[in-house]
């Protein structure tokens, strides 16, 4: 008998990851049929595959009991939504007692889920903002708002498109989800696993080996992983042991892997499906977007670079000629591959196709040209079922912590508190544009801890994204700072997800190794601040070349100067602190001051050896 319900469980999972993938690929191709049923029917097919999965892999009856009652709950509350949407469309429908407890159903629901999906961090987020609505005006000073009724409430949260329904879901549904299924399908063929092999070739000659290689291969895989914490998991088991046995210690292992794969989430093209959603967000072009990510990307990954050379020489870590590593005719053209396909979804966006079309080009390429490599995997019934889980999974998971994000913002909008908390910021900082970029970070940092990083930028854009703006910062340049500390916050400790996922993998304590990657990462925490004060580094946002070269040699300065001063030679500590403030000097002083501390970073670099790589380090 249990294992016949357990078959019977795996089966139900396994035909709701399909059910998922297929209307992801027909959205993709021929549009979104319905917003109502796509929007409703995807939060309920996701929500059942989390709990039948956690039906699945637990023997705990209450456990199991629970995540029924909860299965239960949803799914009549999405029926009550069906029932009432039609009337409340035509606007005469008022809701009934039993709309608004189903409602509220269905809310605790969500919330309920979103902590079987990320833990406690985002639930904990979504209930207590919900809380506040509910009861916001009992709060004291700027906190309290006008107060609303629980009909208005739950009209908006559960029976409209403005709560969890809303735009974030829209989105999702039907554009990102295409880009999960694409990285699973990489995975699937296994394109991973030569990334690294790629990154530890390119690498193999110097003196930080595979940290170095761990960082271009989270790069490469990261830009199309919507989770800092799913690239961790999937690269850092490879990277991570060969990072501590060249000779680096295990919490400097894992924070090497979990500061680069949070990186790929800034990466272009598809930076994690971020870019996508800030595209409909900002109401800017796509390829606006990537071309303003570029230079900063490259630039995070420079700065990284650059701190385990030094790290690397400060730990005496010795060169040693590294194996050869010879690549099968096939290796290679899994790298093609996967150059293609991603080749592939830019010139469909170029081309005037949609974000979903574009991914679905990007997706068959892959599919056609993979299984000419490995007609095996046709025939492989075991690889197609971790497939189909895979991708159902994270397409779920995704679903419903966008519908956490929709009841955050639904809240946002009914109080107005993103405004006054943005008012507050600003009559604090007393029109002093670095106090309001400090707070503001800070407030970033604090927003996004504990959270992926799409519900991440979407809270944290709708909070902190009008204090910005009020500031006279223009909109993409708004919403790359923004963006950068969301993602930064997975490295930030006291709740830094990448670095804690990467510390049971090394082997190393979670809070060490979260402290280890955000001093690695600390360049990634100055470059946003340049997005403002050196405007032009970002490209395709009006700035001519010359403004923007002269702002990318300004950065990039910076970033090495920064790097190197968090890993000194041994017996050159005492030039840090100059090489910090040329760097401040370079980015905040204006264009004359910066020139100066062009000259300076040079003398500083070549006079006391600060930065041996320009002569011959090999690292």
């Amino acid at each position: 008998m249990h294992n016949m319900l357990s078959q019977t469980t795996r089966g139900l999972s396994l035909a709701l990851s399909g059910l998922i993938v297929a209307v992801v690929f027909y959205v993709s191709v021929f549009g979104v049929f319905s917003e109502s049923y796509l929007r409703v029917g995807m939060l309920l097919v996701g929500g059942l595959l989390i709990l039948l999965s956690q039906i699945e892999g637990t023997d705990s009856s209450v456990g199991k009991l629970l995540s029924l009652i909860t299965a239960a709950g949803l799914s009549v509350a999405v029926y009550q939504y069906f029932k009432a949407a039609a009337e409340i469309e035509t606007g005469l429908y008022f809701l009934t007692s039993a709309d608004i407890w189903l409602g509220l159903l269905g809310l605790i629901a969500v919330i309920e889920l979103t902590r079987r999906s990320v833990g406690m961090v985002m639930a904990g987020v979504a209930a207590f903002v919900l809380i506040y609505g509910a009861f916001g005006q009992y709060a004291p000073g700027f906190m309290r708002h006008a107060g609303m009724t629980s009909e208005e409430l739950i009209q908006v949260l559960w029976f409209s498109f403005d709560g969890v329904f809303g735009r974030p879901m829209a989105t999702v549904v039907s554009t990102i989800l295409i880009f999960i299924i694409f990285g699973a399908f990489l995975e699937f063929l296994t394109i991973d696993r030569v990334l690294v092999k790629l990154a530890l070739a390119a690498t193999g000659r110097v003196r930080s080996g595979p940290a170095a290689a761990a960082t271009i291969a989270s790069g490469l895989f990261g830009t199309i992983s919507g989770s800092a914490v799913a690239n961790v998991v999937g690269t850092g088991v490879i990277t991570i042991p060969l990072i501590k046995k060249r000779g680096f210690k295990p919490h400097f292992a894992g924070a090497v892997e979990a500061a680069a794969s949070s990186g790929g989430q800034i990466t272009p093209p598809i930076m994690g499906a971020v870019a996508f959603i800030m595209a409909d967000v900002t109401g800017q072009p796509y390829l606006t977007i990537c071309l303003a990510a570029v230079v900063p990307a490259l630039l995070y990954y420079a700065g990284l670079f650059m701190a385990i050379s030094s790290a690397a020489r400060d730990m005496d870590i010795e060169e040693v000629e590294q194996p050869k590593l010879n690549f099968a005719w096939r290796e290679v053209a899994q790298i093609i591959v996967f150059m293609l396909s991603l080749t592939a979804i830019v010139v469909a966006m170029v081309g005037g196709s949609s974000p979903a079309y574009a991914g679905f080009i990007g997706v068959a390429f892959a599919v056609v040209l993979g299984f000419a490599l490995k007609p095996g995997l046709l025939t492989d019934r075991v690889s197609w079922i971790t497939f189909i889980r895979s991708a159902g999974m994270i397409s779920a998971q995704l679903i419903v912590i966008v519908g956490a994000v929709g009841i955050i913002i639904g809240i946002l909008n009914l109080t107005g508190v993103g405004l006054r908390f943005a008012s507050l910021v600003a009559s604090y900082a007393d029109g002093q544009l670095v106090i309001s970029l400090l707070l503001m970070a800070l407030a970033c940092l604090l927003l996004g801890m504990g959270m992926p990083t799409v519900p991440a930028y979407l809270i944290i854009v709708l909070v902190m994204g009008p204090a910005l703006q009020k500031l006279g910062v223009p909109i993409i340049h708004t919403h790359m700072f923004v963006l950068y500390f969301g993602v930064l916050s997975a490295v930030t400790p006291p709740v830094a997800l990448a670095a804690f996922a990467a510390a049971p993998i090394a082997g190393a304590g979670a809070m060490r190794t979260a402290v280890e990657a955000s001093r690695l990462a600390l360049p990634g925490f100055v470059i946003p601040f340049a997005f403002i004060y050196q405007p032009a580094m970002l490209l395709g946002t009006g700035y001519s070349l010359l403004a923007s070269a002269q702002s990318i040699l300004f950065v990039t300065l910076a970033v090495l100067l920064i790097s190197r001063a968090c890993y000194p030679a041994k017996g050159k500590a005492i030039f840090a602190p100059i090489g910090i403030v040329i760097a401040f000097a370079l980015l905040f002083f204006g264009p004359l001051v910066s020139w100066i501390a062009v000259a300076a970073a040079v003398m500083l670099l070549s006079s006391v050896r600060f930065g041996k790589f320009l002569i011959s380090d090999n690292s």
